[in-house]
């Protein structure tokens, strides 16, 4: 995730200098201003846009409306860190703020230096741990309010986040997060490996399970009624080949009959793959990005070496310069200690294949 750092004085630029010098290491870090008072010598305008910014020595100068400017960082995803007064920063994403589960994580740091304050997304978008770490390189403060940071108790939204975990269904969160501040009792299961040590507040019961949990890591969608929340790990891929100019309702039919078939939520997939001469095929590309997948594709040279037992044809090698395309594309795509799920399926042009990725949830990282 990028950050994005603006600041709207001489000394607010300063200190988004030190900011982003701390972080560089760690994250991509861009400095913006909306102080106007440099000398013609300080800046120079950028000639691919002069009606937006001008680049000075320490940040980009934003010459259009801050408002738009902030929109246009919540649509890109990016963490924005305020320099100035938590008012600027509230009025000026007010517009934007929609769902927990995909806003933009916010912060606000005082001029000083001092204090660090995540206003927004602050355990599914990770503000709160980015106030920490800013916090603890320029010497300031984090001023965390989120109850479970407060009482430092088991967050369930922040370890979906850091192990990568779909939130399958949002209303859950509260519901989990209100039964570990009332100290009530919180069931989990795992339908997979998991290491360190399980958090106090949680109660951790076999998989599969056989009466409703508090929440449940799986990806499979008969276990959705056995949960408060279900969190999906991203633990297939679905490899796919496809006649040129497949649609994409053409191609979200037959893959989600698959998914289904297999008992997979759509949220457990974790890219989509194919033959590199697929890259631009439009179906393709459009479902990759109307789901947010990895569409990784790979030459038939890279697709010969992968081993196993594979569905092969002399016709599909003939015209791609490899045996199968789908089956060995999703293997490929699960690198080191995949398995083939669900193998070929062609349906009206469109061959698709599922594997399994290995997978595992950490409690220690929570």
């Amino acid at each position: 995730m990028k950050l994005r750092i603006v600041s709207f004085t001489r000394r607010g630029m300063e200190l988004s200098r030190r900011v982003g010098e701390a972080l560089k290491e760690e994250r991509e870090t861009d400095l913006f201003t909306k102080f106007g008072g440099f000398s013609e010598r300080e800046y120079k305008e950028k000639p691919e846009s002069t009606d937006k910014v001008c680049e000075h020595r320490m940040a980009v100068r934003i010459i259009e409306n801050l408002s738009r400017w902030t929109g246009e960082q919540f649509e890109e995803g990016n963490a924005v860190l305020f320099i100035g007064a938590c008012g600027i920063a509230v009025r000026t994403i007010a517009p934007f703020v929609k769902d927990k589960l995909s806003d933009s994580p916010v912060l606000v740091m005082d001029e000083a230096g001092s204090f660090v304050i995540p206003i927004l997304s602050g355990h599914y978008g990770g503000a709160n741990e980015l106030a920490e770490e800013i916090a603890e390189k320029l010497g300031g403060t984090a001023v965390l309010t989120t109850a479970s940071d407060v009482n430092g108790l088991f967050a369930v939204d922040v370890f979906a986040r850091k192990n990568e975990l779909a939130i399958c269904n949002r209303k859950g969160i509260a519901k989990v997060a209100s039964a570990v501040l009332n100290q009530e009792t919180v069931t989990a299961a795992v339908a997979g490996e998991y290491r360190g040590k399980v958090p106090e507040e949680l109660t951790l019961v076999p998989y599969p399970v056989t009466q409703r949990v508090s929440f449940l890591v799986s990806p499979f969608l008969a276990d959705a009624e056995y949960a408060d929340l279900q969190l999906c790990p991203k633990a297939y891929v679905v490899g796919i080949g496809c006649k040129r100019g497949k649609a994409l309702k053409e191609i979200e039919e037959v893959v989600g009959r698959q998914l289904e078939q297999a008992g997979i939520r759509l949220e457990a997939v974790a890219a989509l793959a194919s033959i590199d001469r697929k890259k631009g095929e439009e179906g393709l590309v459009r479902y990759a990005e109307k789901y947010r997948l990895p569409f990784m594709t790979f030459s038939s040279e890279v697709l010969r070496e992968i081993t196993g037992e594979f569905t092969t044809s002399s016709f599909v090698e003939e015209q791609v310069g490899v045996d199968n395309v789908c089956e060995r594309s999703a293997m490929a795509a699960c690198k080191e200690g995949g398995s083939l799920l669900l193998s070929k399926y062609a349906e009206n042009g469109i061959t698709v294949a599922i594997a399994k990725r290995k997978w595992s949830v950490a409690f220690d990282e929570a």
